[in-house]
This record gives structure tokens, C-alpha cells and sequence, in this order.
């Protein structure tokens, strides 16, 4: 039994993609993010080769952190004279233009509009210079009565935003440590592959036209610390984290396949939308069961396997977030790949640059001309949070044998894989054993503290910090030979009523 063929007027694909970077000689020349978001929405009609502006009917912008605007949507529409139906300002989250792009394709599926625009922009490099050196923008004035988005600390426990894990930065690692030891791997075999996927990266990157940092990095590069590459949280050096200080704006424009053959675009232009899914973890990473492996993750991309047949061998084109080597790593292992995948169009969130939530905007379009290029089917992997949220999208030049699918959340899935999740205490004594842990940088690059995610010996949960003078524990912890995780010690409860730990 075939299906019957779609409408060709509810058949979403991308036309059109515009990107442009902002490298202004002088402080005060550089454009703010609603003029970047601008200039990419018009270079992404003008990349279509049909006149689509007028009829945008949804209109999605990534939110931003280096400017803060009343009512952003509104404004662009003014600027670009349109007045669409939906225009929506979302919260924070790297995996957010994923979703617009999955939502607005979904619009258009559904007969809700016949042009859909998801765009992004920052300026963050402009907006921390001009801060340093005492320089007014000429920018639309900050909105400083507008809501501030929620991050990282609003959702996390009083013990974690005390110890200073609270930030992708001190989070992502306690993922890194327990997934490597999770995998049998010691701490140099997981630097080491760290290293490698990071100078993939940044090979992508120095061929990108459009990225930051335009020059590779050899693997010895990425992991050794320097003072130009600084320890920040064990074992990420800054060359191995996202890099903000970026001016950057982005835009996709999707229509229906009637639509954009009214147009008169060009067959070999379109670019078809299969489908995805999301599901996500639960914000307070504490209460999660175990820091080897997300079941949204897994979720997510076993489901746009199955789109493609089955089997992550199936992409030509792949986009893993990269935020963080853990997840790239932890996402390729689920995908079935081996060390040596290609794991980005685009060239990181290191190398090209990462414009805070907007990344994967610009990694669309990156695989937009991938796929127009010669590539057949084209994976997207977009995450936020601290491994919290979770899409991905296939896309490819080929129609999809079915029609888009409304429901795509796999949360259920995730949810039903999910074990047990130990209570998370602040006050324990006798032993405990290491579920994970980071150590903390400071700028000069000396030790802060250690901080452990510990199991009591009932089983609970607990953070316990170790001091920088505790030379023994800290040894322990750096061995790059053999994994302290799973390594038993002494829980003692220190002056201010913070838990210490110290190898047994």
C-alpha cells in the first residue's frame, strides 16, 4: 500500500539561506543584532532567486544574549515591512533553531502559511569591546526593562551555583569524565580523541568562508595547555570550549514546494525537510540518573535514524552540536560511527564561531549548501542547556515518501529509559565514591578546586569540594593514566558547611 501524494502547496523546503559576519575596523562601526538579522533575511530571499519577503506569514528569531531588544520580532518585521502571523521571540537554548526550522516546516505541512523565516544574530565581540573600553553604541537602545531570559543558575541547586557548577563550562565535564570511564577509556585515550574531533572541527572551519577562526589546529594544539590556552574546567582548555566573542547573523526561508515553483526557483535550489524529533532532560542536571549518557539524546537520534532507514551510516552530511567534545562524542557512539566521522558542515562552535543560541543557523545553512552541492541526506543535531535539550532534522534533496509528521517528540522514550535517580543530600560522613568530577582554572592558571559528584555510601547523591591545597586528592584526580571515577574516599564536612573529599 503507497500513500497518497502529497499536495504540493503543503510540501515544506528550504529555498533560501543568508549569512553574513561582521568584522568592523573601529569599535563603534559594528552592527547590532537587528541589523545583522536584517541583512541575513534579505541575502537568504536574494539566495532563493524568487521575491518571497512579502509573503513571510512566520517569522522565528533565536534569542539573544549581547543585546537586549523590546520586542525583537516586531521591530524586524517593521524593518523588514512584513506583518506575519506568527512572530515569536523564544527563550534560550542551542537547540532552538532546529526547532523553529522543524516548527515552521510543520506550518507550512499544515497549511498555516506558505512562507516561514527562522533567523538568529549576535554581536557579541562588538557589544564586550565596546563594554571594556567605555564606547556608547549607536545601537537601538538596550532594553534594559525587557525580560532577562533564564540561564543556568535559576535552575540548579544552592550547592552547585556554591561551588561554581552551575555554568556549561563546569557542567559539561562531569558528562566528559563519566562517559570516558563509562566507555573504558583512560583519561589520555579520551583527551586524545578529544583532540582529534576538535582539529576535524577546526579543518571544517579554516574552508569556511564565514567562519571566525580560519585556520586549523592540530590535535596537540587543542589539548595542550598554554597561556593562550588556558586550563578553564578539567579537562577543557579554551580551545576545546564555545567561543561567543563573535559578530554573526544567520537566516533560513522555507516555503511550499508549489510556492517556490511559482517563483520560478530552481529545482536544484530546494532543499526538502524529512522530519526530526526532541525530548529533553530535566533542567536540574542533579536529578538526573546518570552523566554516561542522555536518554534524550539517545532518543532523538535513534528516532532520525529510523527515518533514514535505520542507521546513522545513512547521512553523507552530519552536524553534531559542539559545544563541548562530550557531546559529539556521546552522539556519534549512538549513531553508530567510528572515530573518524565527519561531524560537521559547519566547523564548530570553536573554529566558526559560536553566536551564543544561534549556532545551528548558521550550520543550516552550511548544510543547505552541502546538500546542494551533491550530498544526499543531511543530519542536524542541535542541543541546549547542560545536555537538556535536545532536536534534530533530516533534510536532503529528495522528497520524503510521506508527509511531515505533527507529533515528534520521542520524550516518552526517553523518559521510559530513564533509571533511578539517587536523593541529593548536603549534609554525609564516612565514605564516598566519585560518580564524576571537574577541576577549576583560574585565569592565571592555578588550581581553584576540585569538585566531585559523589555516591554516599547509602547511594545518595552528593557535591563535595576539594581544596587547592589538598596536593594528594588533586593528584589523583589529574592521573591521566587511569580514571578516578568509581575510586573511593573520605566525606568530611569543612568550616563553612560545605562537604570536602579526600582520596582514601
Amino acid at each position: 500500500m503507497t500513500s497518497a501524494p502529497q499536495s504540493e502547496d503543503r510540501i515544506p523546503v528550504i529555498v533560501g539561506i543568508g549569512e553574513i559576519v561582521d568584522r568592523p575596523k573601529e569599535i563603534a562601526a559594528g552592527l547590532e543584532p537587528l541589523t545583522l538579522l536584517e541583512e541575513a533575511v534579505r541575502r537568504a530571499e536574494q539566495d532563493s532567486g524568487g521575491k518571497l519577503l512579502g509573503d513571510i506569514g512566520s517569522l522565528d528569531i533565536v534569542n539573544f544574549l549581547s543585546w537586549r531588544y523590546r520586542d525583537p520580532a516586531k521591530q524586524l518585521s517593521d524593518r523588514l515591512g512584513i506583518k506575519p502571523k506568527h512572530a515569536y521571540y523564544g527563550p534560550v537554548g542551542g537547540e532552538s533553531p532546529i526547532r523553529y526550522l522543524h516548527e515552521a516546516a510543520q506550518r507550512i505541512a499544515r497549511g498555516e502559511c506558505s512562507v516561514a523565516a527562522v533567523c538568529g544574530a549576535e554581536a557579541q565581540s562588538t557589544a564586550t569591546k565596546a563594554e571594556r573600553a567605555g564606547v556608547t553604541l549607536p545601537w537601538t537602545p538596550f532594553a534594559k526593562d525587557a525580560e532577562e531570559p533564564k540561564r543556568g543558575a535559576a535552575f540548579q541547586k544552592p550547592m552547585a551555583v556554591k561551588l561554581g557548577v552551575f555554568m556549561p563550562i563546569t557542567v559539561y565535564p562531569f558528562y566528559e569524565a563519566a562517559s570516558a570511564a563509562h566507555w573504558g577509556q583512560t583519561p589520555r585515550e579520551a583527551m586524545a580523541e578529544s583532540g582529534n574531533l576538535w582539529s576535524t572541527y577546526s579543518d571544517v572551519a579554516s574552508q569556511n568562508p564565514n567562519s571566525w577562526l580560519k585556520r586549523r589546529f592540530t590535535p596537540e594544539e587543542i589539548t595542550t595547555p598554554t597561556p593562550d590556552n588556558r586550563l578553564i574546567a578539567w579537562p577543557y582548555t579554551k580551545l576545546m570550549v564555545a567561543n561567543p566573542m563573535v559578530n554573526m547573523g544567520a537566516a533560513i526561508l522555507i516555503t511550499s514546494l508549489a510556492k517556490a515553483r511559482a517563483a520560478g526557483i530552481a529545482e536544484d535550489r530546494l532543499i526538502h525537510i524529512w522530519g526530526g524529533a526532541s525530548a529533553e532532560e530535566p533542567r536540574d542536571y542533579l536529578i538526573r540518573d546518570q552523566f554516561f549518557e542522555s536518554h534524550a539524546q539517545n532518543a532523538v537520534l535513534k528516532a532520525v535514524m529510523d527515518l533514514a532507514g535505520g542507521s546513522g551510516k545513512a547521512f553523507d552530511a552530519i552536524e553534531l552540536y559542539s559545544c563541548f567534545p562530550c557531546v559529539p562524542k556521546m552522539a556519534r557512539r549512538t549513531l553508530g560511527l567510528g572515530a573518524d566521522v565527519q561531524p560537521t558542515v559547519n566547523g564548530g562552535l570553536t573554529f566558526f564561531g559560536a553566536p551564543l543560541n544561534t549556532y545551528m543557523t548558521h550550520a543550516a545553512c552550511a548544510m543547505v549548501r552541502k546538500l546542494r552541492g551533491g550530498a544526499k541526506l543531511g543530519l542536524l543535531y542541535g542541543q541546549g542547556g547542560f545536555v537538556t535539550k535536545h532536536h534534530a532534522l533530516v533534510l536532503s534533496r529528495q522528497p520524503p515518501e510521506d508527509a511531515l509528521a505533527q507529533d515528534t517528540s520521542v520524550q516518552a522514550e526517553a523518559d521510559r529509559n530513564r533509571g533511578a535517580v539517587p536523593e541529593f543530600v548536603t549534609e554525609a560522613k564516612g565514605q564516598g565514591s566519585i560518580e564524576s568530577f571537574t577541576v577549576i582554572y583560574g585565569r592565571s592558571g592555578d588550581v581553584e578546586r576540585g569538585v566531585v559528584m559523589l555516591r554516599t555510601s547509602d547511594n545518595a547523591r552528593a557535591l563535595a569540594r576539594v581544596p587547592a591545597k589538598d596536593h594528594q586528592t588533586l593528584t589523583h584526580l589529574l592521573n591521566m593514566e587511569r580514571t578516578p571515577v568509581g575510586s573511593t574516599g573520605m566525606i568530611v564536612t569543612a568550616d563553612d558547611g560545605v562537604l570536602e573529599w579526600r582520596v582514601a
